[in-house]
Order: structure tokens, then C-alpha cells, then sequence
């Protein structure tokens, strides 16, 4: 097929030899096959931000570093620099969280380079050698139900090990190859300790997964494993081999109102004092 735009620059610098076809165009970007010398690739090209359904909302963005105060300050102003910035925090985003899990031992593709907007990485493949389906298209008994919803948990917590929470997973970015469960797409991966919203989309990520699986698996409706797995994070008990029960206690101590009012102003008055301070400089 003929080279898409965006890919010609890595066709041009040696990185991709030919585009083979389009494999799928999602929310944030569109997926190519590619070949690189003998190796069949993938080559995810980013969609500009205002052709994404996936907005990258300021919970996703807390927390990730910048390489200086002046790109920091552009940033926050929104200048054409400052979009130009964001956009490569957001693809490198997906990078980072790649080579990162990799060597966390989760599945996930390995990734090559990203140039361009082009992130290049490994084509996942089924046991035939084609493309892998996606989780939402695989026929599920309750037995592989079950199978996979074990394997993923442990993917989830291997990953919060690691550091990093996926912040959108679900049956739409999960690949099935030949051994089970490959996650993908990670462009809005959290860190797990410098996002105050962590544990919700921690906490989202497997209530996903538990209502999925419940179509199959009806038993996994109650379960709380989201709860669980972020309890033992935060009293820093989880481990790569930590077994989970899908259960956790019920507080029996009364809820301090006075307590919550408080946090709730002092946030308040932070909020207030942020404001002010954007407003005077």
C-alpha cells in the first residue's frame, strides 16, 4: 500500500522498509503493519489532539515530568510550543510505560522507537501468525473467563509494582496472542505515586475487567480486587506473588464527618490560593 505521510520519515531514515496494510484506527491513533528488514512490525501513528476522542484530561497529565521549567511554563500557558510539548509527553508517555513493564515482566509489546509521532513496536501475533484479536472479539468460555481474568490481575499488579497504573483498561485494548492476555495501549499510563487520583482509576481499571468477565464468569460480579490490590499498595504489602482473595474487610469504625469537612476546606482554601496565585503573575 502507499506510505501514509506520517510514516515516510522512518521510511526515509531506515527504520520501516514498507507498509504492509492498516490493522485497526482507533481513538488515538492508527495502527499500521510494517516491515522492517525481515521483521513484521506495528507502527502506531498518534492522531494530532484535535482529531482524538480521547482527550487528555488534567487527571491523566498530573504527575508526569517535564524535561525543564521554560517547556513546564509553556505548557501551562497553552502556546504553540507549549501543545508541541504536550503532544511529546503524550506519546512518550506510552514509551516509557512500555519499556518499563517490559522489564516488569507484564506483557505488553516491546517498543522500538518513537519518531516522529510513530511509536514502533511488536506486532502481536496469534499462534498462526496473524494479527491477535482483540479480547472483545475472542469467543470466552467460563473456564478461559476465569483463566484470563487471573492472568490480567496479575498483570495489573505486576504493573502497580512497577509503578504505573493503565488509567483506561478494558476488553478494547487487551490483545489475545497464543499464551493469553497482552495489554496495550498506554499513552495515558499514571504514575501510581504522583497522581492523586490514583487509586480511582486503579480501582476503575479492574472493575473493568470484572464486568467483563462477569458475562462468562457470573461469580466475579461481587468480587473486589480493585479494593484489595490498592489496600495492600498503599500499606506497601503488595508484591509480584502477593495471592488475593477478591475480598476485603468492612470497616466497622464510625465515619468522622468532622474530619472529611475539614479536608474538604483546607482543599478548598488550596484550591482558592492556586487561583490567586495563577491570577497575580
Amino acid at each position: 500500500m502507499k506510505t501514509p505521510k506520517r510514516i515516510q520519515p522512518l521510511v526515509e531514515e531506515g527504520l520501516v522498509d514498507e507498509v504492509l496494510r492498516q490493522l485497526m484506527s482507533g481513538k488515538e491513533a492508527t495502527v499500521y503493519v510494517v516491515r522492517c528488514g525481515e521483521e513484521i512490525r506495528c507502527a502506531k501513528v498518534y492522531k494530532e489532539a484535535n482529531q482524538r476522542s480521547f482527550k487528555q484530561a488534567a487527571s491523566y497529565q498530573e504527575g508526569r515530568k517535564v524535561k525543564n521549567s521554560r517547556q513546564a511554563r509553556a505548557m501551562e500557558k497553552g502556546t504553540r510550543y507549549g501543545r508541541k510539548m504536550q503532544e511529546e509527553a503524550w506519546q512518550n508517555a506510552e514509551v516509557d510505560a512500555l519499556y518499563k513493564l517490559a522489564a516488569a515482566g507484564v506483557k505488553v509489546p516491546k517498543p522500538y522507537i518513537c519518531f516522529e509521532g510513530v511509536l514502533l513496536m511488536d506486532l502481536v501475533t496469534d499462534a498462526a501468525g496473524n494479527a491477535a484479536p482483540r479480547l472483545n472479539d475472542v469467543q470466552l468460555t467460563s473456564e478461559l473467563a476465569l483463566k484470563y481474568h487471573a492472568q490480567l490481575l496479575h498483570q495489573v499488579v505486576l504493573m502497580l509494582c512497577a509503578g504505573v497504573i493503565h488509567g483506561d483498561l478494558s476488553e478494547f485494548n487487551i490483545l489475545v496472542d497464543d499464551e493469553g492476555p497482552v495489554i496495550i495501549d498506554l499513552p495515558q499510563a499514571i504514575d501510581a505515586a504522583h497522581n492523586t487520583e490514583a487509586g480511582v482509576m486503579l480501582e476503575r481499571d479492574v472493575a473493568n475487567l470484572a464486568t467483563y468477565f462477569a458475562q462468562f464468569a457470573p461469580e466475579l460480579a461481587a468480587t473486589q480486587y480493585g479494593k484489595e490490590i490498592w489496600k495492600l499498595y498503599l500499606a506497601g504489602q503488595l508484591r509480584p506473588d502477593t495471592v488475593l482473595t477478591g475480598r476485603i474487610a468492612a470497616h466497622k469504625r464510625p465515619a468522622d464527618v468532622g474530619a472529611v469537612m475539614r479536608e474538604i476546606e483546607l482543599a478548598r482554601r488550596e484550591e482558592e490560593e492556586r487561583v490567586r496565585f495563577h491570577q497575580e503573575t
